[in-house]
């Protein structure tokens, strides 16, 4: 067989690329982009997003995947976080994005989906790096070695995110949680907000948008390994409208008012908030600062790095191939990529994380990160003209896994949500200045998965 000359080949990808961005034709003639990738037919969701199958040659064979292209150029065209309304909750992509009226989404962010190394201590369902939805921050990042997912590359930490900023571009940031806690007795580093894990001897503030879910697991494990006992030095406080009106030994569950902040602490954080008595004024402050950008981001989610300006990161795994799921960006941060992988029951292969990162770029992805996959690898769409989304890859399992949040694309401009909306929270905290729009919602809705 005679081997196609290379700037043909080179055509032939800048073409689809160019395709891509202007939205495609349903029912395009597969094509070949670039050595081992090759392209099904494209589906035009909307203007500005298409949808289309795939398969790529890896070490370990030929795996198959489902690809979303989005324009974020394109008039009305957004990303935004999927979440089931609470940090501590999961739900499926299929049904976060029905309840948000997105037109398409991925599983994104690791999360904590088991306890074993901690029995009696509840799971908490919460992903590990940070998030913002609709402008709205929900979380900070956990300590390094309290994370889930695979080895993280050299230079990367649990703070990174891939995220769009309030100008309407994507990119690759790093966000770290700079806040207080002021009372009559002195101040304290504030080191963890709505996160399943807190540092040692740290404190962390729990809001509304946590959940109903028990606190106690924020205090187990340390900063070096994930299964290190719970602490038995704990203490928590509760703070309404500025003032402290209960405390206890030990972190609770249940739902926490709009109007308050539970604040735990473990080890010196626990010494410190031990000083506080009903009745006390507290002052809680807290905001994420980017080290890229400092307009803020209107959606933001933790994810590894594996490529940046184009080219993979040293030092990925490329041992062990899997089922994935990954997001980027290309055109200067003006189109995202989003990618799942089938199970690796169907698609008999996978890919390493380095395989993954050459695959992304090979797509026309400048920057990427890896996301949760395996079982929880999921990518829906929704067919023109259909009332809810459809899982178009075929999950490791073989059905949809609960997850902790997602990346959703929508027509409209942002999710067009259903259901309760929590009202946002009157914590005397210092809120981000890009905190605007609507608070999210508690609405999961299942359909039918894919067939």
């Amino acid at each position: 067989m005679t081997r196609r000359p290379r700037r043909v080949r080179l055509a032939i990808s800048a073409a689809l690329a160019w395709s891509a961005l202007l939205g495609g034709t349903s029912g395009a003639v597969a094509a070949v982009a670039g050595d081992g990738l090759r392209y099904g037919a494209t589906t035009v969701l909307v203007p500005g997003v298409d949808y289309r199958t795939f398969t790529y040659r890896g070490a370990h064979g030929t795996t198959r995947g489902h690809l979303l292209t989005v324009d974020l150029r394109s008039p009305g065209v957004a990303v935004d976080l999927l979440h089931p309304g609470v940090v501590a909750g999961r739900g499926k992509v299929s049904g976060l994005a029905n309840a948000a009226g997105a037109v398409g989404g991925i599983n994104a962010d690791f999360f904590n989906m088991s306890e074993s190394q901690h029995p009696g201590v509840p799971a908490t369902g919460a992903p590990v790096g940070p998030a913002i939805a609709a402008g709205r921050t929900l979380k900070s990042a956990v300590p390094l070695g309290q994370r889930f997912g695979p080895r993280l590359p050299p230079g990367t930490s649990t703070e990174d995110v891939l995220g769009v900023g309030t100008d309407g571009v994507a990119r690759l940031d790093r966000l770290r949680l700079a806040g207080s806690v002021g009372f009559e007795e002195g101040t304290v580093a504030l080191d963890g907000l709505n996160q399943y894990a807190l540092p040692v001897g740290g404190v962390g503030a729990y809001t509304s948008d946590w959940g109903s879910t028990s606190r106690l697991r924020a205090t187990c494990g340390d900063d070096i390994r994930r299964g290190a006992p719970c602490s038995d030095d704990t203490y928590e406080v509760t703070v309404s409208q500025g003032e402290v009106v209960d405390v206890a030994d030990r972190p609770g569950e249940g739902e926490i008012p709009p109007d308050a902040v539970v604040l735990v602490g473990r080890e010196a954080g626990a010494e410190a908030l031990r000083t506080l008595e009903p009745g006390d004024t507290v002052d809680v402050r807290q905001r994420l600062v980017a080290s890229a950008y400092g307009d803020g981001y209107r959606f933001a989610v933790g994810g590894c790095p594996i490529l940046r300006d184009g080219s993979p990161l040293a030092g990925l795994e490329n041992g062990v191939a899997a089922t994935r799921t990954a997001a980027g960006y290309g055109a200067g941060g003006r189109v995202m990529y989003l990618l799942a992988l089938d199970g690796r029951a169907e698609s008999r292969a996978g890919l390493t994380v380095l395989e993954l990162a050459s695959l992304m770029s090979g797509i026309g992805a400048q920057a990427a990160v890896n996301l949760d996959g395996g079982g929880s690898s999921t990518l829906v769409t929704r067919s023109p003209g259909a009332a809810a989304v459809k899982v178009r890859n075929h999950p490791a399992g073989g059905t949809e896994r609960l997850v902790a949040n997602g990346i959703g694309v929508f027509a409209t401009g942002g999710p067009q949500r259903r259901g309760r909306t929590l009202a946002p929270a009157r914590l005397g905290i210092e809120e981000f200045p890009h905190v605007q729009g609507p608070a999210p919602v508690e609405a999961v809705v299942d359909v039918q998965p894919w067939g």
